[in-house]
């Protein structure tokens, strides 16, 4: 007889601390079970995904929130012990949001007799961004998920689009070592001013969010940016010319009649809304999205870097999400994130954005 318990939204989750404990615990008949892996301090981008594996898992299926803080990620003591633990807040929080089960293991239950001496090696992708900024953390993070990922042995896996690169680690390991675990990603989730929610908002003052809130307005200028230079590009060859296609040289390689030939014969034909867009991408360099949508974002990071409590950029980057390796300046097509990493005070902050560059041709 299955005795899984049901949630209802009210009800408190099971909260489960050992190994044998979760593996005793009964599968959903015929349902599926999906799991939340979280280093605790919940809020509500956690719950937000709690709500999403509600869903996958359906009515008769199970939920699994794991809580750990997993000191395999941790380069620093101090990082580590300054972590914040919440777990019962963290409990209702999980159970608010329909989870079934918390397993909140300890260290030395996730690892017995110390630090593991077989680890995931996360390779070249892990040695990239947060990798360089942090290294070893992303072979502490495979290790530690696919623990959790053996131990919790869910159909599927939620994680939040924030961690962009951990995702697509975890995506690799997952498809490269055949798991057979579907991996879910779930869009980040902001406050209404724009911050990415994060644990580690807490420790900022109120004049250290207003710079954080440069992180979250780089990528929306970007994207702002990227969608305006697309749109002008359309409208100008709905006029009938082609449009400038600038080379690196910044000179036209086209023909003749430039998006400046239009704006003149439109501004004659009384269309100066036409005219100021054909004007505004003929000035544009064509044929370097990722040049335009990185300056964008860059301008905003670098004002942030004179607040009174200043920004300290680590990294801006449009990568490819396959393997986080740099976009070309070039690249007018395809799909990409535009991630950035600051520290503000003594909290360092991740923020990307999923953004796609047009068709490529």
């Amino acid at each position: 007889m299955n005795t899984a318990p049901t949630p209802t939204g009210t009800d408190t989750a099971v909260l489960l601390h050992t190994a044998r404990a979760l593996e005793a615990l009964p599968r959903p008949a015929g349902g599926r079970r999906a799991v939340v892996m979280t280093m605790g301090a919940l809020h509500d981008g956690h719950a937000t995904l709690i709500r999403a594996a509600r869903t996958a898992a359906g009515p008769g299926g199970q939920v699994v929130v794991t809580v750990f803080v997993n000191p395999l990620q941790f380069g620093e003591a101090a990082d580590l012990d300054r972590y914040p633990r919440t777990l019962e807040a963290d409990l209702a929080v999980a159970s608010a949001a329909g989870a079934d089960v918390v397993f909140a293991p300890s260290v030395e239950e996730v690892y017995p007799g110390g630090d593991p001496q077989v680890r995931i090696t996360a390779g070249p992708m892990g040695e990239r961004l947060e990798g360089a900024s942090r290294p070893g953390h992303f072979d502490g993070m495979l290790t530690v998920v696919a623990k959790l990922l053996h131990l919790t042995r869910p159909d599927e896996a939620l994680f939040g689009q924030k961690d962009a690169q951990q995702l697509a680690l975890v995506r690799r390991m997952v498809r490269d070592l055949n798991f057979g675990i579907k991996i879910t990603a779930v869009p980040t989730v902001r406050d209404a001013d724009g911050l990415a929610l994060s644990s580690r908002n807490r420790f900022l003052s109120p004049a250290e969010r207003r710079t954080a809130l440069a992180l979250s307005a780089a990528l929306f200028a970007a994207r702002d940016r990227l969608a305006a230079q697309q749109a002008l590009r359309e409208r100008a060859l709905a006029t009938g010319g082609p449009v400038r296609d600038g080379g690196h040289d910044g000179h036209d390689s086209g023909p003749a009649h430039t998006g400046t030939d239009r704006a003149a014969g439109l501004n004659a034909l009384g269309e100066p809304r036409l005219a100021a867009d054909a004007q505004a991408v003929a000035l544009a360099p064509h044929g370097r999205t990722a040049e335009a949508v990185r300056a964008a974002a860059r301008t905003v990071l670098e004002d942030a870097t004179r607040a009174a409590e200043p920004l300290v950029l680590d990294y801006l980057a449009l990568v490819d999400p396959a393997d986080f390796t740099e976009v070309p300046d070039d690249r007018d097509g395809g799909e990409a994130v535009l991630a950035v990493a600051a520290r503000v005070g003594a909290t360092r902050l991740i923020d990307n954005i999923p953004l796609n560059l047009g068709a490529l041709s």
